[in-house]
């Protein structure tokens, strides 16, 4: 099933940075389109996962040289599950993030 016009723009727009983020939840808020929240609540999980991968990192930094390619294998991770996501929602389908994205629905279903 294809995404309407306006749940697929700000889908996509909810991948373009944390700003393009707010920005797809703020025009949300008047208008509540379900394909739009899907992708809101997918890259919330992501933007958080982001976060979780940079504070690991910082972590690892003490390992000498293991340390560095795991953070560089997680993060390579989440970029992948952000181009999937991204691609997804360009192709107008709901596809939950690998792995992640089924909890991601369940953890922010109030969005």
């Amino acid at each position: 099933m294809e995404m309407q016009e306006p749940g697929k723009t700000r889908a996509i727009v909810a991948h373009l940075t944390l700003i393009g983020w707010i920005i797809a939840i703020v025009q949300n808020g008047s208008d509540k389109n379900e394909d739009a929240s899907f992708y809101i609540r997918q890259m919330l999980g992501l933007l958080i996962l982001m976060i979780g991968v940079q504070i690991a990192g910082m972590i690892l930094a003490i390992i000498p040289f293991l340390g560095w390619l795991i953070w560089l294998a997680l993060w390579g991770a989440v970029v992948a599950a952000w181009v999937y996501s991204l691609v997804s929602a360009i192709n107008g389908k709901k596809e939950p993030t690998p792995f992640v994205g089924g909890m991601f629905q369940q953890w922010f279903a109030s969005m």
